[in-house]
C-alpha cells in the first residue's frame, strides 16, 4: 500500500471472523462445561440408578396407582404433620418413588422439608445412599452449583447467547463450511483442528442451533421479564400466568377440620384411563388428613412433544374430580414445545442416543475450537516456547477445562462409589469431591510443561474410566456379568460406556504422543537452522 493511501475496508467475514473467534473464547470453557454436562444430563435417570445400587433392578414398570396408594400409606405414619406430600413414581426410566414432603422447620435456619426414597414395590422407605445423582449434572449445566442461583443461570444465559453469536457468525465466515464438511486431513496440524472443528460444526449445525435457543427459551422470562410486566399488571394477572405455565393448582388454605383421606388409587386410575398405564408423573397431596384436602396428579412426557403442564384436581376428602387441565394457550404451548426439545423428555431409547452423541459432537466442537485458538497463535508467537503470559493462561485453562472436567466428573462417580455411606451430608461431599479434583487438574496444568498436562490428564482420565466399572464391582452386588445376566441395562450400558469413553480419552492420548515424537526432531532441526555460524546456516 502507497503511502497516503486509505486503508482498505474490513470485509463483512473479516469481521464475522474475528466475532466468531472472540465470543467462543471469552465464554468458551463455560459452553465446553454446559454442552459436556448438559449432554451426559440426557441419561440422568440411568445416571441416578446407577448411583444408588441400594434400589432393586426393575424388570417392568408397576402399577402406579398401586404404588402411589402404598407410598401415601406410608407417609401418613412416617409425616403426619406434613402440610404437602408430593411424590415422583416409577416409570421406564425411574425405579423408586422420590419424595418429598413439607413440614414446619425444627430450629431456624434449617429447610421446612424432608425427603426420602420408597421401594415401589413395597412403599418401603429405601436405606439408600445419599447422592444427588444425575440431577448434579443437570443443574450444574446451567447453574453452576456454587453459584447463587439466580447469578449462574445468568451466567448460563449469557453464554447461550455468546454460542448463538459464534454460530451464526461460523457460518458466514466459512463459505466452504458444507464442502469442507467431506475433508479431514488426519496429522495435518492447525489444518486437522480446523477439518476437526468444521466437521463437528456442520454434522450438527441445525441441533446447536435449537439446542442453543431453546436452552435460552427456557429461562426468556428471567432474562427479558418487561413483555410479561407489561402484558400482566396485577398480581391477580400474573397468578394466573403462573398458573398457565407450572404444574400447581393453589392449595386453598386447611379448614382444620380432620377427614381422611380418600383412596388415592382411584384418583391415578383415572389419569392412567386418559394418558396410559405408565404415564403418571406425579401426584400431591396439599393438607393431607384435613377435609380442605386437594390432591393433583400431573402427567409425565411420554407420548407428547410438549412441557406444558397437564393435571387433574381431586377433593381429598371424597375423591371428587374438581379440575382438568389438559390444553393451555397457544402462547404456553409454543413455550412447552421448545423446553422439551430441549430436554428431550419425550424421547424414546433411540431418539435419546441421537441426542446425546449429537450433543457429544458439539461439545468436541467446543473443544476443538478452542484448541485451535491456541494452536493458530502459537505459529504466530516470536518464541512458541517462550509465549506470554496471557497465552499460557489460555492454553493452562483450556487443559483443565478439557481434559480435567473429565477427570472430575469420573472423580465424583468414583466418590459416589468410596465415600462411607455413614457420612454427614455425603451428597454434598461427591460434590465437593468434583470441585477439588478439578482445582487439582488445574493447578497441574499451570505447574507442568502444557504438553505433559494435556498427556498426564488424558491419561488419568483414561485410567480413572476404565478402573471405575471394577470398582463398582467390588463395592456393590451389580458388577456387569451380573448385570448382563439379569437383563439390567442400566447398569450394563453405564459399565460399558465408561470404558467406551476410557477408549476414546486412550486414543486421543496416544495421538498427542505420536505428535509429540514427530515435533521433537523438527524443532531441533529449525533450531540448528536459525542458530548463526552452524552448518545449517553456512549450507
Amino acid at each position: 500500500m502507497s503511502k497516503g493511501e486509505a486503508p482498505k475496508a474490513r470485509g463483512i467475514r473479516q469481521t464475522m471472523s474475528d466475532l466468531h473467534i472472540w465470543a467462543g473464547l471469552l465464554t468458551g470453557w463455560f459452553l465446553y462445561a454446559m454442552f459436556l454436562t448438559g449432554t451426559v444430563s440426557y441419561f440422568r435417570d440411568e445416571i441416578s440408578q446407577w448411583m444408588r445400587p441400594e434400589l432393586p433392578h426393575q424388570a417392568r414398570v408397576p402399577d402406579q396407582a398401586l404404588v402411589a396408594q402404598r407410598v401415601v400409606d406410608q407417609l401418613t405414619v412416617l409425616a403426619p404433620q406434613a402440610t404437602q406430600c408430593s411424590l415422583r413414581l416409577p416409570d421406564e426410566r425411574s425405579n423408586s418413588v422420590s419424595s418429598f414432603w413439607r413440614v414446619a422447620p425444627r430450629a431456624p435456619g434449617q429447610p421446612g422439608f424432608e425427603e426420602a426414597t420408597f421401594d415401589p414395590a413395597t412403599g418401603a422407605k429405601v436405606a439408600a445412599r445419599d447422592t444427588r445423582g444425575g440431577e448434579f449434572f443437570y443443574r450444574f449445566h446451567f447453574q453452576f452449583h456454587y453459584m447463587p442461583v439466580l447469578w449462574g443461570r445468568w451466567l448460563a444465559g449469557f453464554c447461550a447467547m455468546f454460542m448463538l453469536v459464534a454460530i451464526v457468525s461460523g457460518v458466514i465466515t466459512h463459505k466452504k463450511i458444507f464442502i469442507d464438511f467431506f475433508t479431514f486431513r488426519w496429522g495435518k496440524g492447525q489444518r486437522s483442528w480446523l477439518d476437526a472443528h468444521n466437521a463437528l460444526s456442520v454434522f450438527g449445525l441445525p441441533f446447536h442451533l435449537m439446542i442453543t435457543y431453546t436452552g435460552l427459551v427456557t429461562l426468556m422470562a428471567m432474562y427479558m421479564p418487561w413483555g410479561d410486566q407489561a402484558a400482566f399488571k396485577t398480581p391477580l394477572e400474573r397468578q394466573q400466568l403462573t398458573a398457565e405455565l407450572s404444574a400447581a393448582a393453589p392449595s386453598g388454605k386447611a379448614s382444620g377440620d380432620k377427614a381422611a383421606l380418600a383412596p388415592v388409587v382411584d384418583m391415578v386410575r383415572q389419569a392412567q384411563a386418559r394418558w396410559g398405564p405408565h404415564n403418571v408423573e406425579r401426584v400431591i397431596v396439599n393438607h393431607p388428613g384435613d377435609a380442605a384436602a386437594r390432591v393433583l396428579v400431573t402427567r409425565g412426557d411420554e407420548g407428547r412433544v410438549s412441557m406444558s403442564p397437564q393435571y387433574l384436581l381431586f377433593e381429598g376428602a371424597s375423591g371428587q374430580l374438581l379440575q382438568v387441565k389438559d390444553r393451555v394457550g397457544a402462547a404456553a404451548e409454543t413455550r412447552g414445545v421448545l423446553y422439551a426439545l430441549h430436554l428431550g423428555r419425550f424421547s424414546d431409547t433411540t431418539l435419546r442416543w441421537l441426542y446425546f452423541i449429537v450433543s457429544l459432537a458439539g461439545t468436541a466442537m467446543v473443544g476443538t475450537g478452542l484448541v485451535m485458538w491456541i494452536v493458530k497463535r502459537r505459529q504466530k508467537l516470536p518464541d512458541p516456547e517462550r509465549p506470554y503470559v496471557g497465552f499460557r493462561l489460555v492454553e493452562r485453562f483450556n487443559i483443565a477445562a478439557i481434559a480435567g472436567l473429565s477427570i472430575a466428573m469420573v472423580g465424583l462417580l468414583w466418590a459416589n462409589r468410596l465415600l462411607p455411606l455413614d457420612l454427614e451430608r455425603r451428597g454434598d461431599w461427591e460434590i465437593h469431591v468434583f470441585f477439588i479434583v478439578w482445582a487439582l487438574t488445574l493447578a497441574h496444568a499451570m505447574l507442568r510443561p502444557a504438553r505433559e498436562a494435556w498427556l498426564v490428564q488424558l491419561w488419568v482420565a483414561t485410567a480413572a474410566l476404565t478402573l471405575l466399572p471394577m470398582i463398582n464391582a467390588l463395592t456393590t452386588t451389580r458388577p456387569l456379568w451380573h448385570s448382563l445376566a439379569q437383563g439390567d441395562w442400566v447398569y450394563a450400558g453405564m459399565d460399558l460406556m465408561l470404558w467406551a469413553l476410557a477408549a476414546l480419552h486412550a486414543m486421543l492420548a496416544m495421538r498427542l504422543a505420536r505428535h509429540r515424537k514427530a515435533a521433537l526432531p523438527v524443532r531441533r532441526n529449525a533450531s540448528v537452522v536459525a542458530m548463526p555460524g552452524t552448518a545449517g546456516e553456512r549450507a
